[in-house]
């Protein structure tokens, strides 16, 4: 029986196969002269040469076509060319499904450029393109790598509700999810409801994961969250996916130590295993952006070559209050201590004025989630943000408030309902400890890892305002 192989295993061992008869599938990205086919199965970026047989039925070869699915049983020869090492010698070809040629003129698989806009309007078909398919290939890796990583250090793997009656955040707007007539029951009776209560979809599995660290010790979620701000940005999507550690015993330093640890064993990852997709995409960037030579991948090596830059978020903000009087730079937003940091100044911080990755940390509590550690000051909590460069906040993260007292009456301040959030308050009953945890905003971490400009390209069907298609 002759044995399958995927594209890429041939080509990681091109001299082991050499007059080795193999059988070998894919999608056909070009046909030229009649006789040579480039065979991609998408395992790899690099496609396999497959040369016809002049013995192959003429009826058979007029339904190659581009786009065109086959099967090749073939002869692996060192080739002649310069462009491969090895080719295909095909013995028998079967079409599972030819593409008429009209149709693949109207698709984004015509071998000619496309727009980034114009795939996504084929989102069906982009999987098939070498951008996407690469994009996707390192999507994954960074998935495995984050699983490995928190295996590798003692964590738990929870699954969190997607279904739930709270904004963790405590802010923006949620997707209400309901069985009801809207237009019959009015005014609205949700004791009629599936569960007899307003319920939405989740921006954030944190809170459950807390109580998972309080009996389980180290535990993370990945998992999507929703989020329904009418966001039409390059940024943002209305569903995405989240990593959220949560540390039973940990202080915020550990926390900010893990945080950076993390992201740097990710992006470790990525380099040493998927290398060929980042080299192609660092030649789409030259080509795009007009960037220089290995933009991406000096990019990737500057977050592995420096610790992070740490400072207090007083200390950021007078940094950007002195370089702008100093540089008689004109920020957008005025520089005052209490306010939220926008973009302009996270970008300015990273990229103009350290030029590294920065971790902000002991945030005003009046810009800050009820959940967060109160510090003695009474003014600030222990809340912290990594800053990368390009994108700006990647990891949103701080030490949990674990005094029962102190969590009631920032639940208070913050006009949190306390009766929908008994259960959290009550693990503060029942031998509560210091705790610490952090977000990181999955696609944004394959966005910034892609070198891609806008989000809803590194992810397979992005839910953005007006567009669930697909």
């Amino acid at each position: 029986m002759i044995r399958k192989y995927s594209v890429k295993e041939l080509l990681n061992k091109e001299k082991f196969f050499i007059d080795k008869k193999v059988l070998v599938e894919g999608w056909i990205r070009s046909f030229r002269h009649s006789i040579f086919i480039s065979l991609n199965d998408g395992s790899t970026i690099q496609n396999i040469q497959i040369i016809l047989s002049n013995k192959l039925d003429k009826n058979i070869v007029k339904k190659i076509t581009i786009g065109s699915s086959i099967r090749v049983i073939g002869i692996v020869k060192k080739s002649i060319g310069i462009k491969q090492y090895i080719e295909l010698e095909s013995v028998d070809i079967t079409i599972y499904e030819s593409v008429e040629t009209k149709i693949i003129q109207k698709s984004i698989l015509q071998p000619k450029k496309h727009s980034l806009e114009k795939l996504r309007e084929q989102a069906h078909l982009r999987f098939r393109t070498n951008i996407f398919s690469c994009i996707m290939r390192i999507r994954h890796h960074i998935a495995f790598g984050i699983h490995k990583y928190f295996h590798k250090h003692g964590f738990f793997y929870i699954h969190t509700p997607i279904i739930t009656t709270l904004n963790c955040e405590g802010t923006g707007k949620m997707f209400q999810i309901t069985t009801m007539d809207l237009k019959k029951n009015k005014p609205i009776d949700y004791e009629k409801d599936f569960f007899k209560c307003k319920t939405y979809l989740s921006v954030s599995g944190q809170l459950e994961a807390e109580t998972a660290s309080l009996g389980l010790g180290k535990v993370y979620t990945f998992g999507p969250v929703f989020r329904a701000e009418n966001s039409n940005t390059s940024r943002h999507l209305s569903e995405f996916w989240m990593i959220e550690p949560e540390i039973a015993f940990y202080h915020l330093e550990e926390n900010i130590n893990l945080a950076e640890n993390f992201l740097k064993f990710i992006i470790k990852y990525i380099v040493d295993n998927s290398m060929e997709d980042l080299i192609f995409l660092n030649q789409c960037l030259e080509k795009w952006n007009q960037k220089k030579k290995n933009s991406l991948l000096e990019k990737l090596e500057l977050i592995l070559k420096f610790p992070f830059k740490k400072i207090s978020y007083t200390e950021a903000i007078r940094i950007l209050d002195q370089e702008e009087k100093k540089k008689k730079i004109r920020f957008l937003h005025p520089i005052i201590w209490g306010m939220d940091l926008q973009s302009e100044h996270e970008q300015y911080l990273v990229d103009k004025y350290f030029k590294i990755p920065v971790i902000i940390f002991d945030y005003p509590c009046s810009i800050k989630a009820f959940y967060m550690r109160m510090n003695h000051d009474g003014k600030t909590v222990r809340a912290m943000d990594i800053l990368f460069p390009e994108i700006g906040e990647i990891i949103g993260g701080s030490q949990r408030e674990e005094r029962y007292d102190i969590l009631l009456q920032r639940m208070k301040d913050t006009n949190t309902d306390k009766n929908k959030l008994w259960w959290y308050l009550d693990t503060r009953r029942f031998g509560s400890v210091p705790h610490s945890g952090f977000g990181l905003g999955f696609d944004r971490l394959v966005q910034f890892i892609t070198g891609m400009n806008n989000i809803r390209d590194v992810i397979p069907f992005p839910r953005v305002p007006n567009n669930a298609e697909f």
